[in-house]
């Protein structure tokens, strides 16, 4: 994202855990971050994160099944995408105005469908946070301003024994360590 701001943006994929400590630390924290749900991944617990989103946290869009989008036609993109952005309108009231396609695969036609179904922006990431600590896709581990870092809701098998609370301790150390500050991403789009 363009900016000179000394700040990055915190974006977490996919709704598959739902941590209740990583929540406390957040709400205690106050530290901004986007939501990309997809629905196949959050089930039937939306609740987990409507007390996320009440403290300002946005909700966006993350496909229904986190298909490999490419390999599908307009119409199962749209589908898709399109289902997501019905699906949160539902549950948070409100259609989300930014997507991030599952392991950034699109192309021309997930471009199309995800703006046939109102999308704004599609977002990726430069940063790529994993549980054993950031990896840069730059491959340099040093942060810019205005990078957008992709995080997870890991579930706990993916986390080697860690709590994503502490995951996200030593992320959020990284980020103030090297001079930047969280901002909320959907403010500078």
């Amino acid at each position: 994202m363009p900016t000179r701001d000394k700040v990055v943006f915190l974006t977490i994929d996919d709704g598959a855990a739902k941590d209740p400590a990583f929540a406390k630390m957040m709400s205690t924290l106050r530290v901004p971050f986007s939501m990309f749900l997809t629905d196949s991944m959050v089930g039937d617990d939306y609740g987990y994160f409507a007390r996320l989103h009440r403290l300002g946290n946005k909700v966006q869009n993350h496909t229904l099944t986190h298909k490999r989008l490419t390999d599908l036609p307009y119409a199962a993109q749209r589908a898709e995408i399109c289902g997501q952005q019905d699906r949160l309108q539902k549950v948070f009231g409100e259609r989300p105005t930014l997507f991030r396609p599952p392991r950034g695969h699109y192309n021309s036609t997930t471009l199309r469908a995800a703006a046939d179904c109102g999308i704004r922006a599609t977002v990726l990431w430069r940063a790529n946070v994993q549980p054993k600590g950031p990896h840069s896709d730059a491959r340099d581990h040093t942060l810019r301003p205005g990078d957008i870092i992709l995080f997870h809701f890991f579930p706990q098998q993916r986390l080697d024994g860690a709590e994503l609370r502490d995951v996200t301790q030593d992320l959020l150390r990284t980020i103030t360590d090297q001079g930047f500050a969280v901002a909320r991403l959907e403010d500078y789009i």
